[in-house]
């Protein structure tokens, strides 16, 4: 029956294909030797091919007994899992886990070996242990979302009423609009501030693996697992905040709401229910009907959660804040990076308020501490300090500030060199540097951006005086 089955004897060019796959393959034969074993599998386990190739999988592998194993499993019995998670070990002890599809390989109705096709989601599995653990105790309250605009004081006021109850919220608005503030804002105001607040993203991790975070695991539930609380456990008593709810596939939604409405639990794996008491802040970053005609969200689940609704604007529509959110920001990287920046060009603000941002208010941030770390201690923020994207939609703006006209003659006569037409350049910026500050050197440098000595040594090259 070896014979049935020879994948060592590919072609070379099939092996090179299998190798550059970026999912791990391991196949054995009929007798549950290692046949093929590709880079991938060997970088996901850590393990060299020639401890693997040619040996009995349990011989390699930390199983205490065959039924331990997925592919002796498949290869024994027939049995096919897919997207089935799996931890285990390997011989030098490395904990591994990843998201398999495990079946046996069938010729003329006998079963010749066994494949498992492996995604590593290892690292993505002890982030997730660590966030768990983490009670993420909240940092927010309402007097701390910075803004004044009409706009943001109606939303405000309106979520502040939230507090009173335990009912479920939905939270929606655009990316970097600040959804989370308004959840821990929520919850510091709230009977529940001093318990635990738990947030996590449903987008950032795979559905099988956002099942045992939420809802938790029993020992035996599947291989490797452990007596794990998911984290409606451990925000019992609190809230627990459930960004991009809209991510979650149709059958997770439909065990959520039935958590919320039965206020139960069952951890994978268990036959008990767990009585649970939480609150549920749910966020969403587009329009939840939209959402609902593309299947992307339950309708009941909807209903369910939007007990309470709250509409975070976009920065677009709260303009009027942009100012204090600058102030703001440069206030907070003022004191984390230790520099003493005033504020912002009139010629930025202006370009602020005329920009789509399309990023709202975390994109605003982002740009502000981009900055900060191309400036000077006392230097104000302008054009020349922006993000490449934001310059190339106003390239005006650049063109405003130069007084290139003046600077450079563009007729035909002129005919001096690239060089010699530089020189002029910087030759009138320092002038009328040194104008301004009174020819006082040290102001003009800095104001310049250079060092007290890099601007004597200008000021001898160009012939002008430093008196």
């Amino acid at each position: 029956m070896n014979e049935l089955i020879t994948l060592p004897n590919l072609h070379p060019i099939y092996l090179q294909v299998l190798d550059s796959l970026d999912v791990g393959i391991h196949i054995v034969n009929h007798e549950g030797i290692s046949i093929l074993y590709n880079s991938k599998m060997a970088e996901i386990e850590d393990m060299d091919k020639r401890d693997v190739l040619n040996k009995n999988i349990m011989d390699i592998f930390l199983f205490s007994s065959e039924e331990e194993s997925r592919l002796l499993q498949a290869l024994r019995k027939g049995t096919v899992r897919k997207n089935a998670k799996q931890t285990y070990f390997t011989f030098k002890g490395q904990e591994i886990t990843t998201i398999n599809n495990t079946f046996p390989l069938m010729h003329e109705g006998l079963i010749i070996g066994a494949v498992e096709i492996a995604k590593d989601i290892t690292k993505l599995e002890r982030l997730s242990r660590v966030s768990a653990l983490d009670k993420q105790d909240t940092n927010y309250t309402f007097d701390q979302i910075v803004g004044e605009s009409t706009a943001i004081t109606e939303v405000i006021e309106g979520a502040k009423k939230a507090t009173r109850t335990t009912s479920s919220v939905l939270i929606m608005g655009k990316t970097g609009t600040g959804k989370e503030l308004f959840a821990q804002s929520i919850h510091s105001g709230s009977d529940r501030s001093s318990k635990a607040f738990i947030s996590q993203n449903c987008a950032a991790l795979p559905d099988t693996l956002i099942e045992s975070i939420l809802f938790g695991t029993v020992k035996g539930a599947f291989t490797g697992a452990t007596e794990h609380p998911g984290l409606f456990e451990q925000a019992n008593s609190g809230t627990l905040m459930l960004d991009e709810i809209n991510s979650l596939s149709a059958p997770l939604q439909a065990k959520l709401l039935r958590a919320i409405q039965e206020k139960k639990i069952r951890r994978i794996g268990d036959t008990k229910d767990r009585k649970i008491d939480v609150r549920i802040i749910a966020t969403i970053n587009e329009d939840p009907l939209s959402a609902i005609e593309k299947n992307t969200l339950r309708e009941d689940l909807y209903y369910r959660l939007s007990v309470v609704t709250v509409v975070v604007p976009t920065l677009k529509q709260r303009l009027d804040d942009i100012p204090l959110l600058v102030d703001h920001f440069i206030g907070k990287y003022n004191e984390r990076f230790q520099l003493n920046v005033p504020g912002i060009s009139e010629d930025v603000m202006n370009l602020f308020i005329q920009y789509d941002w399309p990023g709202n208010v975390r994109e605003l941030e982002h740009i502000i501490e981009g900055a900060m770390n191309l400036i000077n201690y006392d230097e104000e923020i302008d054009y020349t300090h922006l993000p490449t994207h934001v310059r190339t939609k106003f390239p005006l703006f650049e063109a405003t500030k130069k007084p290139t006209a003046t600077l450079v003659n563009h007729n035909s006569s002129d005919s001096k060199t690239l060089q010699e037409h530089m020189e002029r350049v910087e030759k009138l910026y320092i002038e009328q540097s040194l104008k301004q500050h009174n020819n006082n050197i040290t102001r003009a440098a800095k104001s310049l951006g250079l060092s007290r000595q890099s601007l004597q040594y200008r000021l001898k090259k160009l012939g002008l005086s430093s008196q």
